[in-house]
């Protein structure tokens, strides 16, 4: 079976996630709803990581580090200058894709071995990441006038 393949990969894909919205936070405190929403997110990612542990428990957890090469490859740390806020946050959105997609597959898997408590699991933290997403488009759409026009 290679849901413990999936359950590693989702395990790891919320754990770097959580250190990169920290890394944003910190990185753009001047921004506060940048800071607080960020650390926030942060916390749910952490909280996802935590509920993934009795499915490891019960189907194995293969550690993966595609999600490592991932977030090492977007978000070699935050940056700095006018670009900065824009594309830190668009590399959050492309690593919570990867976490969003994640857990649509962890679903599939939890619907075909009728396992109603991982489906439970997966729907609550789906949602939140599709939340995620949403902020991150948002907050971006709000950032890209005044940074690709006017800021130089």
């Amino acid at each position: 079976m290679y849901l413990a393949n999936y359950l590693g990969l989702v395990h790891r894909s919320e754990t770097n996630l959580a250190a990169a919205f920290r890394q944003v936070a910190d990185a753009h405190a001047d921004e506060p709803d940048v800071l607080v929403l960020c650390r926030k997110l942060a916390m749910q990612c952490e909280n996802h990581a935590t509920k993934l542990k009795p499915f490891a428990d019960r189907y194995g957890e293969e550690q993966e580090n595609e999600p490592d090469r991932l977030h090492s490859d977007l978000f070699g740390g935050t940056r700095t200058g006018g670009l900065a806020l824009l594309r830190d946050l668009h590399d959050l959105y492309l690593m919570v894709c990867e976490v969003d997609i994640s857990w649509v597959v962890v679903g599939q898997a939890a619907q075909g071995l009728h396992d109603k408590k991982l489906l439970e699991t997966v729907q609550s933290c789906e949602k939140e990441t599709s939340a995620q997403l949403k902020w991150l488009k948002t907050r971006m759409k709000q950032a890209a006038p005044q940074t690709l026009i006017v800021a130089s």
